[in-house]
């Protein structure tokens, strides 16, 4: 199966919040426990009043919708990065996965998954 992952064109902060916050974005991810509140985000729709933040965040995901039935797609690149010693942030939709690397790990996060075979856009 050939995967293609599409780059997030803009920059991504991680962060914990005491209040219930939905930024107004085109993307936003939002996790609520009983122990915590976070959010992921566009850098520049982050709210100001964060427990925590941590900016500098780059992104992409993998095009189309994932069938439940396929296994180890996320194991795959996450294996790939981490043997290029690059770490990642993950999050999951009904569809499809994301996959957030730091900033500067970015362009070597995209030129070892190319290496390893995925067409990236």
């Amino acid at each position: 199966m050939n995967m293609v992952l599409k780059k997030i064109p803009y920059d991504l902060t991680v962060c914990k919040t005491e209040n219930e916050y939905v930024p107004v974005s085109d993307l936003y991810f939002i996790g609520k426990t009983d122990e915590e509140y976070s959010l992921v985000c566009k850098t520049e729709d982050a709210p100001e009043d964060t427990t925590e933040r941590d900016d500098g965040w780059k992104g992409f995901r993998i095009e189309g919708v994932l069938d439940f039935s396929l296994i180890g797609i996320l194991s795959k690149i996450s294996g790939i990065l981490a043997d290029n010693k690059i770490g990642i942030f993950a999050v999951s939709t009904y569809n499809t996965d994301y996959i957030l690397v730091k900033k500067e790990n970015f362009d070597q996060a995209m030129t070892a998954l190319t290496e390893a075979g995925y067409e990236v856009i």
